[in-house]
């Protein structure tokens, strides 16, 4: 205790000053508060132009241009303080989407995203708020040093001005340091006069007024557009379920040029709503990313962003070229004429052709090399001959390909999605031959190394102005260099799918490992010089192969190694109607065809050879039936496969002799197709009609070597197929029935339809049909 009592008498004054400041302490407290806050308030009636924007540091000075874009996106009194505020941070000239993608090291991007929304009671106005937090607090990390994202700025679309974000861009304050725009719009849907009924009707009249541009919002960087509704009392899309949100992305489509960046959400509030819209969000967020990175939206399907989901991919003849006709379709065709275009098609390209051709008359140029063979041996003198490319990145052919969704490789090779892909990935449908061979469509892959054809059929999707020829006179590529380029131009397309409605996840994902190659997309992939070389190669990634050749190139025929699949068109059935048909090149067209058939014979213990019939109406399946007969008498194939025409709806095709009225009712088809089956039989060939598929208008003849127990085996066993390739070599002997694959499915068979039950069956305008 001592030794205490002294401790506290050492610290004598200690506790003098003590005990004052616990006397004193709340006046002392109070008192250097109030100095504080006067000395705070002096310093804000300082002007702001005393501050040197120099002196903040890169987080600071950040943090004021997101205030000053507030200030000048919000309006109001705030806005005048632009013209005296500090300097902001000096950025990029506004840039198209090419150009941003090469930003340099010293370059930054600033990137404003504005949400709207309109809201009666309150609630899209919490959501649409807590939607701009999250998105800024994840995006305010940035995705690279070249991008600063703005802190969302969240409007009320009843009090937002109309002209100054629906009629144009925002406008830049600061030209030398612009702000690119991203419009996120969230929309319920209300059965009453609101603020969306006038937002319509200002979208619907910016559109159509002719003295402002179709596309006034062209500029931003896109958009995406999300509703919400209630199942309760509208149930369907179609009886309104979201129906204002619907109509805003579509006036939305045009009036920014097809920006659409992520496709429209919609949820049920009192279901499913915070599950559809963090998966919206959290596609925003994925596309915001790719912002970051290149400046752009990246590319799209054609159609991507388009007003309306487009019906053009049923009836436009792509690729596979099936179709399904009914009666309706023959009154609607005049309509369809009257429908103005401006996408230049390959079917236009005769007009394109001419008219260069009309400006380069006075040029000189070589003769084109023509080979009309074999009724003479002679060698007569020819001009020499340049050797050039087939497809000019600068040449017409190329700008029309492009367009229709053709990815051009080196300079004769081609890749394009087929309609059938797209439609596998929805749930939709694969194409025929799922149904008869179990090739999934999401997993094919459309291509060819040739676009040149020794043909120019009257039911040509380019209609003959493609390259033509009945020699190689061009650049030939290397074989690696195709097999690359198709394989990446597919991936590509196939990842530009991401963002179609519809797109199944787990479809999308097995699109990602191609496991098969049409080599039949156009031109006559036979005529390539190194075609087993890229055969070898698609083989050696186990993809599987089906190559169709037109059946006028017989030595190539010869010489061709083992294919999964080996087609033939059969165009017509004698000579005649060969020739107004297919409109070979060739002089000995038919000799050259006949030939083709006895090859195939004699393949057809080593390889499944198939017979493709293209049935046009008028041309080639009235009183043919016999000849037909005689023609598969001949080659004996495995299979064959009967499918109607498809008109591609062009005046070009007319000048061919061709309108819709020679497509065929797929009632014609089956019926053609019964009377060959039973024309066979009468032969004592041992075929039978083994599958269908409705949709595609094609029926499959088999021959009864691939019959077992009664049960149709049509389908391939794709692993055998390789595993006889490493066993024994592409010039391996084996037959067809060691890769025969497993029974077809009863939902294929004749009578049953050719629908896969898994899918949804849809019509044109993406109501289900009941199979």
């Amino acid at each position: 205790m001592t030794s205490v009592g002294s401790g506290l008498d050492a610290s004598g004054p200690l506790k003098d000053i003590l005990e004052i400041w616990h006397e004193h302490r709340a006046a002392v407290l109070f008192a250097t508060t109030c100095i504080l806050a006067l000395v705070w308030f002096y310093l804000e009636l300082l002007p702001r132009n005393n501050i040197e924007p120099t002196n903040l540091k890169p987080n600071q000075q950040a943090t004021s241009s997101i205030i000053l874009e507030e200030k000048i996106i919000t309006g109001g009194e705030k806005a005048k303080d632009v013209a005296t505020g500090p300097r902001r941070i000096k950025g990029e000239l506004r840039r198209t989407d090419s150009a941003r993608k090469s930003l340099g090291s010293g370059e930054e991007r600033r990137i404003q995203i504005l949400v709207f929304y309109s809201s009666l009671i309150g609630n899209t106005e919490r959501i649409a708020n807590g939607a701009a937090e999250g998105l800024g607090t994840s995006l305010g990390e940035g995705y690279n040093s070249h991008s600063t994202f703005l802190k969302p700025i969240v409007l009320d679309l009843a009090e937002a001005d109309y002209d100054e974000y629906f009629i144009s861009t925002p406008k830049q304050t600061e030209p030398n340091t612009p702000v690119e725009y991203f419009y996120l719009i969230l929309l319920p849907s209300y059965n009453i006069d609101s603020i969306n009924d006038n937002l319509l009707e200002h979208m619907r009249e910016t559109h159509h007024d002719f003295r402002i541009d179709t596309a006034p919002l062209s500029g931003i960087l896109g958009y995406s557009v999300f509703g919400f509704g209630d199942r309760e009392g509208w149930p369907t899309e179609d009886e309104g379920f979201c129906f204002q949100a619907k109509e805003v992305d579509k006036w939305m489509a045009k009036l920014t040029g097809r920006k659409r960046a992520y496709p429209l959400g919609m949820a049920d509030t009192k279901r499913e709503l915070k599950e559809r819209l963090d998966e919206w969000i959290g596609g925003v967020k994925d596309i915001m990313g790719l912002v970051a990175r290149t400046g752009s939206l990246g590319e799209g399907v054609p159609g991507s962003g388009d007003a309306v989901e487009s019906d053009d991919e049923y009836a436009s003849g792509e690729d596979d070229d099936e179709v399904l006709v009914d009666e309706s379709l023959t009154a609607k065709q005049s309509k369809r004429k009257e429908k103005p275009s401006n996408i230049d098609d390959v079917e236009d390209l005769g007009r394109i052709m001419k008219a260069s051709q009309a400006d380069s008359k006075t040029a000189s140029s070589a003769p084109v090399a023509v080979d009309f063979t074999t009724y003479t041996k002679s060698t007569s003198k020819r001009p020499p001959q340049t050797i050039k490319e087939m497809v000019p990145k600068n040449s017409p052919t190329y700008a029309s390909l492009t367009k229709q969704g053709y990815s051009i490789v080196g300079s004769h090779s081609g890749v394009k999605i087929c309609r059938w892909t797209k439609s596998a990935l929805r749930g939709r449908g694969s194409c025929y031959k799922f149904s008869f061979y179990g090739i999934a469509s999401h997993q094919c892959m459309e291509t060819t190394p040739s676009l040149s054809c020794s043909n120019k059929c009257v039911f040509c999707w380019r209609h003959g102005t493609n390259p033509v020829g009945t020699t190689w006179r061009w650049v030939v590529d290397p074989p690696e260099l195709i097999f690359d380029g198709v394989k990446a131009g597919h991936y590509k397309k196939i990842k530009m799918l991401r963002g179609v409605p519809g797109v199944r996840a787990e479809r999308f994902a097995e699109a990602m490992r191609i496991r098969h190659c049409a080599l039949s997309l156009v031109g006559e992939p036979i005529f390539y010089p190194h075609i087993n070389e890229f055969l070898a190669m698609l083989h050696g990634e186990r993809i599987s192969s089906f190559l169709v050749c037109n059946a006028q190139h017989p030595d190539q025929l010869a010489a061709l190694k083992a294919v999964t699949q080996l087609y033939v068109s059969i165009d017509a059935s004698n000579k005649e109607s060969l020739r107004k048909i297919d409109r070979p090149l060739h002089r000995d067209f038919w000799e050259r065809f006949q030939r083709c058939l006895e090859i195939l014979r004699e393949k057809r213990f080593k390889q499944r050879t198939v017979f493709r019939l293209t049935l046009v109406k008028g041309f080639n399946v009235e009183d043919e039936v016999e000849g037909y007969a005689d023609l598969v008498e001949k080659g004996l194939p495995c299979f064959v496969e009967i499918k109607g025409v498809t008109y591609c709806g062009t005046s070009s095709s007319a000048g061919a002799g061709l309108s819709m009225a020679n497509v065929p009712f797929y009632a014609e088809v089956t019926e053609f197709v019964e009377a060959l089956n039973k024309k066979l039989n009468e032969r004592g060939l041992k075929y039978g009609i083994a599958a269908e598929h409705a949709h595609s208008c094609c029926v499959l003849i088999a021959s009864e070597r691939f019959r077992v127990d009664g049960k149709w085996h049509t389908r391939i066993d794709y692993q055998r197929f390789f595993e006889l390739l490493e066993e024994r070599g592409a010039d391996g002997d084996w037959t067809p029935e060691e890769y025969m694959g497993p029974e077809t499915p009863e939902w294929a068979t004749w009578g049953q339809g050719g629908f896969d039950p898994r899918d949804t069956r849809v019509d044109r305008k993406g109501r289900k049909i009941e199979v």
